[in-house]
């Protein structure tokens, strides 16, 4: 059960954080079909970074000293490294939308087209490769947290509750519920959260009382493109050693997510924890002695959170209540 909810944790963590990248682009009124294409950009900024880190010699040297803590701290740093660039990558899209008045559907795809090229690009001129590893070694161990590393010994027994939730877990987990939680406050209890919201129900109201529609739906899509970034990292991290300019479609998973909890955080965090079962039944499989041995294909499982999301959103989408303002250019002579 320890491993079930970990691994959960691993493919939950980042559809909610990038769902509620979702959120705050589309609670202001732009829509976001851009988040896959901001998570492999924010995925591939954060490998370079670790990269550029590890080329320094400052972590390996954290590395061989057994110093988790500076390592933790590098990780830390490289979750702010993909949000600053996530964020400026997603001024394209605020760009063309809210500058430019653009079809915001058009643009949001051509930025899911150009960032796998972009990236890949990149990694030629950088490694001459069609990938890029993480880390020389296990990525997934670097920036893991074990027990040993919180005082217990190696082969000590621990209880359900430090199996599950200090044992083989990573910081950045912790990290993104904290951000959640606190920018889920943030959304619903702060002036800046009404005037967003107001944004994208009714712009020309909040203009009315004195609210800058524009420079509201540029921050809006400045943190969506943040947290597409750090969610594109967080996916990557504990689930590939080679980075090949690909997120496996969770952005447009997360986008599923995003309209399963009807543009809110806590029905949003219900979805992504559902969706992240789904997945961790498609790619973990193996370790659940239940499905293990019933002899079903593999190619069957991969196709579980999916099949899921076809299912999920043919019952619900029909009563999806998205802002209404959303996807509308704002013209501020317009009333």
């Amino acid at each position: 059960m320890s491993f079930l909810i970990r691994q959960t944790l691993i493919y939950a963590i980042p559809l909610m954080i990038v769902a509620l990248a979702g959120i705050f682009a589309e609670r202001s009124g732009v829509i976001n079909l851009a988040l896959e294409g901001i998570m492999i950009f924010g995925a591939f900024i954060g490998v370079l970074f670790v990269r550029i880190l590890q080329a320094t010699g400052c972590m390996d040297i954290a590395k061989e000293a057994s110093n988790w803590a500076a390592l933790q701290g590098y990780m830390f740093l490289t979750m702010l490294a993909a949000a600053a660039l996530g964020a400026l990558f997603s001024m394209l899209l605020a760009f063309a939308a809210i500058k430019l008045k653009a079809d915001q559907t058009i643009g949001g795809t051509a930025l899911n087209m150009l960032a796998p090229a972009l990236v890949l690009f990149l990694i030629r001129v950088i490694v001459n490769q069609n990938n890029m590893t993480l880390i020389s070694g296990d990525s997934a161990t670097w920036f893991m947290i074990k027990k040993t590393m919180l005082g217990f010994a190696k082969n000590d027994k621990l209880n359900f509750f430090q199996e599950t939730f200090l044992n083989k877990v990573y910081l950045s987990t912790y990290i993104c519920i904290i951000i959640f939680i606190v920018l889920s406050i943030v959304l619903y209890k702060t002036r800046f959260g009404l005037r967003l919201r107001a944004c994208g129900e009714h712009p020309q109201a909040a203009d009315s009382v004195g609210v800058n529609v524009y420079r509201m739906r540029y921050a809006g899509v400045a943190i969506s493109g943040a947290l597409a970034g750090v969610g594109g990292l967080v996916f990557v991290v504990p689930t590939s050693t080679n980075f090949n300019a690909t997120v496996a479609g969770y952005g447009f998973l997360a986008l599923a997510v995003l309209i399963f909890g009807q543009w809110r955080p806590s029905r949003i965090l219900f979805a992504a924890f559902f969706f992240g079962l789904m997945k961790t039944v498609a790619s973990a499989y193996s370790g659940i002695p239940f499905l293990a041995n019933l002899g079903i294909p593999n190619d069957v499982y991969k196709m579980v959170p999916y099949v899921a999301t076809l299912i999920v959103l043919a019952f619900t989408s029909k009563n999806s209540m998205a802002p209404r303002a959303e996807g509308i250019p704002y013209d501020k002579g317009s009333r």
